[in-house]
């Protein structure tokens, strides 16, 4: 019966991964038809990350209120509406309406069901469900890609998306009975959520150290993920529709790194894989230093994506152990927040720097970066 819910969950997390890769594929469609500035989706997108952020923090009093499943199903459903109401977008102001729920439903899933993973399953387990999220980040695109090859038709695309959504929110909600009889009761997964105050959290220096960490996974993931095309074109002189096709290479080093963090979890510890993440990102960043062709670079990102990958799934699955499993909901929570705020504001940034210094400057940012996430590591292990 717990496998058959962990399947469920997986189910779920493919579709926390659906939207977000979908905004950015549809945009040129968009602000074409919308006649809108290009740099509109930047508003569009935070609003996205703002709503996130929001529900993130407020994960453990929503889950000490209704439980995991019931926030599941709520957001689920909640992110399955904001799909839809984009696909009847037709006006700027209707999207960024349509952004702050698909954000909101979006950061409870993700807390919601990191924290039941790590209290419930293991390491193992942890590491594939983020495996799953690549799934549903991958799909998405290439459904957009339909769509828009049939008269740029975006809204049929988030049409799309949006019954794929639904059926995974009905899914959630047919399966709420699953829930209650994998848990003894409601009231006893309440009694294991313990509501802890920003500022108390704030004031502790290992619950400050481990959200360091995730600002510094989410930045070199983020910063990969939107610059690594313009890097390669501007820095390695390559087209951008061979670049497009190289940076692949990171999502295929992500994937794998997550896949075999799930079955390396058999022999060794996070503690250790976490450990060997970060020295395969250290040889990355060397690369990526080192002045070289564009084949050295794309071997630098794949090595990015291999390192960073196992880093936010064995990081989460540790949470219930370091700071007690009454009190992970929260921890959680913000530390999702964190690195949704990392995610929203480390692409910013860098394009500033970018724009004033040139993009040469990608691989001394992401070492930067990685010395946030490295030093704020070895601070979360020895701080008691």
């Amino acid at each position: 019966m717990a496998t058959i819910l962990l399947i469920i969950i997986y189910v779920c997390y493919i579709g926390l991964g659906v939207p977000d890769s979908l905004l950015g594929t549809a945009w040129p469609a968009i602000y074409e038809e919308l006649r809108l500035p290009v740099s509109y989706v930047s508003l569009v997108s935070m609003l996205i990350s703002g709503g996130t952020v929001i529900s993130s923090l407020f994960s453990a009093r929503m889950v000490a209120k209704l439980g995991t499943a019931k926030v599941t199903a709520i957001s689920t459903s909640l992110t399955a509406a904001a799909l839809l109401g984009f696909s009847c977008s037709h006006n700027f102001w209707w999207l960024c309406l349509c952004a702050i729920p698909l954000g909101i439903g979006g950061g409870a899933i993700d807390t919601a069901l990191n924290n039941y993973v790590a209290l419930h399953y293991n390491a193992m387990q942890m590491s594939f469900l983020h495996c799953f999220y690549g799934i549903g980040v991958s799909l998405s695109p290439y459904l957009m890609s339909l769509a828009l090859s049939e008269n740029m038709d975006w809204r049929k695309g988030y049409r799309t998306v949006f019954f794929i959504q639904m059926s995974i929110a009905i899914l959630t909600i047919i399966s709420l009975p699953l829930w209650k009889k994998i848990r003894t009761s409601k009231t006893e997964e309440e009694k294991t959520v313990r509501v802890l105050p920003f500022a108390e959290m704030m004031r502790n220096r290992r619950i400050a150290a481990s959200c360091g960490v995730f600002v510094g996974i989410s930045a070199l993931e983020s910063t990969c993920l939107i610059w690594g095309s313009t890097f390669l074109v501007e820095s390695k002189g390559l087209s951008a529709e061979t670049a497009a096709k190289m940076i692949t290479f990171y999502f295929v080093g992500m994937a794998i790194g997550r896949f075999l963090s799930g079955l390396l979890t058999v022999r060794f510890s996070s503690w250790q894989i976490i450990g060997a993440g970060m020295g395969t990102i250290l040889m990355a960043v060397l690369l990526l230093l080192f002045p070289a062709g564009y084949i050295t670079a794309v071997a630098g990102l794949f090595l990015i994506g291999l390192g960073n990958g196992p880093m936010f799934p064995n990081m989460t699955y540790l949470t219930p152990q370091l700071f007690g499993e009454e009190s992970s909901q929260s921890v959680i929570g913000i530390q999702m927040a964190f690195s949704y705020i990392s995610i929203m504001l480390t692409p910013i940034l860098f394009g500033v720097l970018a724009q004033n210094i040139g993009t040469w400057c990608f691989a001394p940012f992401l070492s930067v970066m990685f010395v946030i996430m490295a030093g704020m590591t070895m601070l979360v292990k020895r701080i008691r």
